[in-house]
């Protein structure tokens, strides 16, 4: 699938705004924290990635019913759906300069994940959390997402890389009082 940047400059990427909000004094310790253990910023990136995927439980696997969005408030917190941990680990990215887009799949409900620039090119990575049946992991060479789309079930990976979350995404999330009133509000499509 080809990646479709949703702006041309790449500088939007980069940006921070309400939801990735990498100049947060806590985005920015946790980003501090990260680069002290990394030689370069692929071992940043692939740092980041695992930080949010393992420390940063799901909130549907923990049970948690908070409704977290916003980058430092997920990394406050310890928690998020894949949309809060995909805004968190854009945050963590962003705040070491490296270009990264907010991007989608649609199963039953939308699914959020991130895309990262490396090497001229973009690779997506899903930062929801490994449990039993899912096991994703950072990759530059070939995609290990959590989910699969499957086609036959009408289920499709959106190519629209993103600089900021989709509307209907961020209109979920700040409009749910809590986990279950979400999960009620998903978007089932972009």
């Amino acid at each position: 699938m080809e990646l479709i940047q949703e702006t041309p400059d790449l500088s939007a990427y980069l940006t921070p705004d309400e939801v990735i909000d990498h100049e947060h004094p806590v985005v920015r310790r946790t980003a501090a924290r990260i680069a002290g253990q990394a030689e370069d910023s692929y071992a940043y990136a692939r740092l980041a990635f695992e930080f949010v995927r393992d420390a940063i439980p799901h909130s549907q696997d923990s049970g948690d019913l908070r409704v977290t969005w916003r980058a430092s408030d997920v990394l406050e917190s310890g928690t998020g759906t894949c949309y809060a941990k995909s805004h968190a680990l854009a945050a963590l990215l962003r705040a070491e300069d490296i270009p990264t887009a907010l991007c989608y799949q649609k199963f039953d409900v939308v699914h959020g994940l991130v895309a990262v620039r490396f090497n001229g090119a973009w690779h997506r990575q899903d930062p929801r959390g490994n449990k039993p049946g899912v096991d994703a992991q950072f990759s530059l060479d070939g995609e290990r997402l959590a989910f699969p789309v499957d086609p036959e079930s009408n289920e499709l990976d959106y190519p629209v890389l993103y600089a900021k979350p989709h509307p209907a995404v961020l209109s979920a999330l700040t409009g749910a009082t809590d986990r279950p009133h979400l999960w009620q509000m998903l978007p089932t499509a972009l």
